[in-house]
């Protein structure tokens, strides 16, 4: 992947003043980190009076998520969750890499406030382990912090595959209840957050909120990679200096599905967005060009996502291998006399998988299916009629098109 270029905009205090270098901590000290106070209580009502969501995926409220495990008796666990598995998403990996302290602030000041006696980073990538451990070298919290480098596949990042990695299983999703509030690391009540959540619990901390702001990484349509921190709810279009002939986007990474051009002036806020009948997810967003057609974009999609099928729902296995070759097989022409048969298929399968598996995964991909019926139903019934010539120029490939987090170092360079 082309080394993302970066936007600062909105408050500008997630990726700081200088997002292409390490922050060092004597830095962070200086714009307020790691100073003491606010009390826990008084940190827990500023996370409500700010109305912080989650910025994993799923924007459920920062503050009951606390509330839900400090309630709980204890001993208590904080999982600061940088799995990213997330296809398009570099946020977390970035802050982890350029603001280490920035993160092990937030993990340490959840534990304080839900009465934890430990915390993990659980981490898939390893300059941002690294960088993390040399950090807690330099500056060790009050409270026993360890990195553990998970696996990098889809479903790690799960938080009951969090909890069943640290326990020492497979990096595997697992059957609810109990949720892991309930019962997570070594049986404990266990609060797992995101990366970038945890950020926001410490610029809250160090009185520089940055709630109304959130990260974003935004691909394709010839769009160089790009990381952005923006207000909430402002529209796509503003993040490009030049006008860009965009037919639509998937969205949420692999999970919320595809919408139409009216993308780029959709306002950035998960509600718009599940108006639209997509999810905005971890922010990360693949425009789609003239040149791509949705049909090998869902297929490139739902390819991908049964590939990292974590192979324990029978109906997960089938239902995601079913979805794929029939979309592939609509983008490639194969068969075209199956086709009316094939998209009965897809609307039936993309209703009625929702729900049946053990994460979210099934889900995901129901979800893009559905939404290429619904978008672009008759382009694809175009598709059992004649051979499309873009799909056939970039048949689908498994994801391999679509953007996917780096394995190499990129920016920023150095040590904390």
């Amino acid at each position: 992947m082309t080394e993302p270029s970066i936007l600062v905009g909105g408050t500008g205090h997630l990726l700081g003043p200088a997002p292409h270098t390490v922050e060092h901590l004597a830095a962070y000290r200086s714009r307020g980190g790691n100073r003491t106070g606010p009390t826990p209580d008084e940190l827990l009502d500023l996370v409500e009076e700010a109305e912080l969501l989650g910025r994993g995926g799923a924007a459920f409220p920062l503050a009951l998520k606390l509330r839900s495990v400090r309630e709980r008796p204890g001993p208590r666990v904080v999982v600061a969750n940088g799995a990213e598995g997330e296809p398009g998403s570099v946020k977390d990996r970035h802050l982890m890499r350029a603001r280490p302290y920035l993160v092990l602030d937030g993990l340490r000041r959840a534990c304080e406030v839900i009465g934890a006696d430990r915390g993990y980073l659980y981490v898939a990538d390893p300059v941002a382990a690294e960088r993390l451990r040399a950090a807690l070298a330099v500056a060790p919290p009050p409270v026993p912090i360890v990195v553990v480098e998970a696996v990098s596949t889809y479903v790690a990042g799960e938080e009951s595959a969090a909890v069943r990695f640290l326990d020492g299983g497979p990096a595997l999703p697992t059957a609810k209840p109990p949720r892991v509030f309930e019962r997570g690391v070594g049986g404990a009540p266990t609060l797992v957050a995101n990366v970038e959540t945890l950020a926001h619990l410490a610029l809250l901390a160090a009185g520089r909120s940055a709630a109304g702001d959130l990260l974003v990484t935004v691909a394709g349509a010839g769009q160089p990679p790009l990381l952005a921190e923006v207000p909430l709810g402002t529209p796509l279009r503003e993040l490009f200096s030049r006008p860009r002939a965009v037919s639509g986007a998937l969205v949420g990474g692999m999970f919320g599905g595809l919408l139409d051009e009216k993308v780029l002036d959709l306002p950035l806020i998960p509600q718009a967005y599940a108006a639209a009948g997509g999810a905005l997810g971890c922010g990360a967003i693949w425009l789609l060009g003239p040149e791509d057609c949705p049909v090998t974009v869902a297929a490139d999609a739902v390819g991908y996502l049964a590939a990292e099928s974590a192979r324990q729902c029978g109906i997960c296995v089938s239902g995601t291998r079913g979805l794929a070759d029939a979309l592939t097989a609509l983008a490639t022409g194969a068969d075209p006399g199956a086709g009316a048969e094939r998209l009965a298929n897809l609307a039936r399968w993309s209703a009625g998988l929702p729900g049946r598996g053990a994460c979210g995964l099934l889900d995901a991909a129901a979800r893009v299916a559905g939404s290429l019926l619904r978008l672009h139903g008759a382009l694809a019934e175009q598709h059992t009629e004649r051979p499309c010539p873009a799909c056939l120029a970039h048949p689908p490939a498994a994801g391999a098109r679509l953007l996917v987090p780096p394995t190499e170092p990129y920016f920023p360079q150095g040590a904390p």
